[in-house]
Order: structure tokens, then sequence, then C-alpha cells
């Protein structure tokens, strides 16, 4: 049976009252030296490389270092005293925790088991590092819930100026009583009926902002489906759509309109009323509108952070279906009159 302990302080090249800075750079150092990769991946190396490691581990870690140190001076006290005869007892001091020790030792015959006190030292720094480590749950892995994605239409007006939508969704989820299982003590589960799954409808109360963009997500953390053995919940994801009437659409904050004009109104201009989302407002059309000209009707588009898109209106000349023979007669006298071939 060996009564060696071995010197860390002196693998890692260090004095006992050396300071944290110290210790790491003095680790860092021999750590490069006699890293494998670099001194070769000998036998020697490789040992050199793990006892340094082991070192460290220990004097970097301040419970430890104080254990460590308080069994080094009990070693040396029992190892001395049992060379000399010595029963003169030590004063047992923890420097790192400045607290007396005031264990004595009163039988000469007092005789040392370094082996039973290292072997209670490692159950007792194993039940350290456990302690530290966070506890794993009970019945298996924890595992995070699925999200769940969803959608909600607003308005062009809504989506301008804000509004609160409601919604409520099937929410399915694993059994909470069960786990999943579908058995509670050997029957089924009276709460999902053995399914391993239960449903149920959730309400929630959605702020959408004002200025949003379609197809926007919005999330609500935790509102997804349930974890599992003490997992996190996922998030609802909301998708939002703006939803543009028959004559709208929308190109970012901008929103596109198509107007109809006569004939008549495009060659000799006029006023036209258009329907913008604030309202109806009167466009005036100059003469010798064109098909398919843009009229830019700037404000008057989707509020976006602060920035206000605008109205694009696309002319479109149309003739009715149901033309009066009167008109077709100044249509030909039209066509006698036009001295110019557009094509």
């Amino acid at each position: 049976m060996t009564n060696m302990i071995k010197n860390y302080y002196e693998i890692l090249q260090v004095n006992e009252q050396c300071t944290n800075d110290e210790l790491k750079s003095a680790y860092r150092k021999l750590a490069r030296k006699w890293h494998p990769d670099v001194a070769g991946n000998t036998a020697e190396a490789v040992s050199k490389f793990k006892e340094i490691n082991e070192a460290y581990e220990v004097l970097s870690d301040k419970v430890k270092r104080a254990d460590y140190d308080r069994m080094n001076r009990f070693y040396n006290y029992s190892s001395t005293k049992k060379a000399t005869g010595n029963t003169t007892e030590p004063n047992f001091k923890n420097t790192n925790t400045q607290q007396k020790k005031s264990d004595e030792h009163k039988s000469s015959s007092y005789k040392f088991n370094w082996e039973e006190f290292l072997s209670k030292y490692r159950e007792y720094a194993n039940r350290y590092q456990n302690s530290s480590k966070p506890k794993e749950p009970k019945c298996g892995n924890a595992k995070r819930g699925k999200d769940i994605n969803t959608d909600v239409e607003v308005t062009i007006s809504e989506a301008i100026n804000g509004t609160v939508k409601v919604i409520n969704m099937l929410n399915t989820h694993v059994c909470q009583k069960c786990g999943g299982r579908k058995f509670v003590n050997g029957s089924i589960c009276t709460h999902c009926n053995g399914k391993g799954e239960a449903s149920d409808y959730k309400r929630f109360t959605v702020k959408i902002p004002a200025g949003i963009k379609d197809n926007s997500k919005i999330r609500l953390a935790g509102e997804g489906e349930n974890g599992e053995n003490g997992g996190k919940n996922g998030d609802l994801y909301i998708t939002v759509h703006i939803k543009s009437p028959l004559d709208y659409k929308t190109d970012g904050n901008n929103i596109l309109k198509t107007i109809t004009l006569e004939p008549y109104e495009a060659v000799l201009g006029g006023n036209v009323k258009v329907k913008t989302p604030e309202g109806d407002i009167t466009v005036k059309i100059s003469p010798n509108t064109q098909n398919g000209q843009k009229i830019r009707l700037s404000g008057c588009g989707i509020n976006i952070g602060g920035k206000i898109g605008d109205m694009i209106l696309t002319v479109e000349i149309q003739i009715h279906k149901n033309i009066t023979s009167e008109e077709v007669e100044l249509y030909k006298r039209l066509k006698q009159l036009s001295a110019q071939n557009i094509r």
C-alpha cells in the first residue's frame, strides 16, 4: 500500500501561494510544451500531458484546491510523525477558507491510512461534481415542444394603423398525465383515453403592429406544443397576410390600383373619384392620357416604420359593351377626322 501523493504544485512548477492567474499561465505554458501534437505522441508526452491537466483541474477549482491542500497537510503530518514518532499536534489551518481545524489525534500509535483517506476524498469529490450538474428529469431526457405555425389576415387599413386579432387554435400535445405512454400504473390513461396525446382549444390575443409588412411573422414564445419530461414549450409563429380588396394590390408599402377611363375622358381629361384606404379622393386626369399610363398619388400608401408609401394608379381605357348607334356614328365621324395613323 502506497502513501505517495502527487505534488500538483510541483507538476505545474508553481508554489502553494500562487494566484489563479499565475496558475493559469503556468498551465498553458506546460500544456503547449507537452501536448502530444507538439512533443510527439509518445508514452512520456501523453502521460505528462495527462498529469498536467489533472493537476490544473484540481488546483484551478477553489473547493478542490482547499481539499487537496488539507490532504497534503494530513499526509505530510502523518508521514513525519511515523518517521520521527513525534506526537505534537499540528495546527491544521485551511488557508483558502481561513477556518481552523481542531481535530486532534492523541494516540501516539495513530497510523494514517492514505488509501482510505483518498478513497473518501474521491467519493466526496464525485458527490460535489454531481451536485453541481443540472439534474436530469426522472422520466427520460427532456424534450422541447414543437413549434406551431398559423396564419392571420388583416385588411390594408388594419396593416396601416395596427389592430388586435383573436385567434382560437386547436392545440394537440403529449398527454401531461401519462407522458405519451398511454398507460398509468398498468391501466389506460383516463386523461387521454389511451391516445397518448390530448387536444384543446386555446385563445390568443395578438397585437398586430402598425405598418406591418405582408407575410411578416409574429412569435409568441412558449405558446407552442408542450415540452416532454420538463422540456421547454415550443413557440407559436403567426404569419400575417394583408388581404387586398379586389381592386387593390400591395407592393411593399405601395398600393397598386387600376382605374378605368372612357375614351373621351382619356382625350379630354377631367376629374375621377378614386377609393383609398383613407377614403375617397378626387384625381385629376390630364388631357390625352394614354392606356397603361401610371399616376402616382404620394402619401396614400401603407405606413411601414414611419415611412408612408404611395398609391400608384394604372390607367385602363375601356369602351362600353352596349355602345349606342349614335356613339358608333360619332366614332365614324372621328375616324374621318383623324389624320394620324398611330401604327
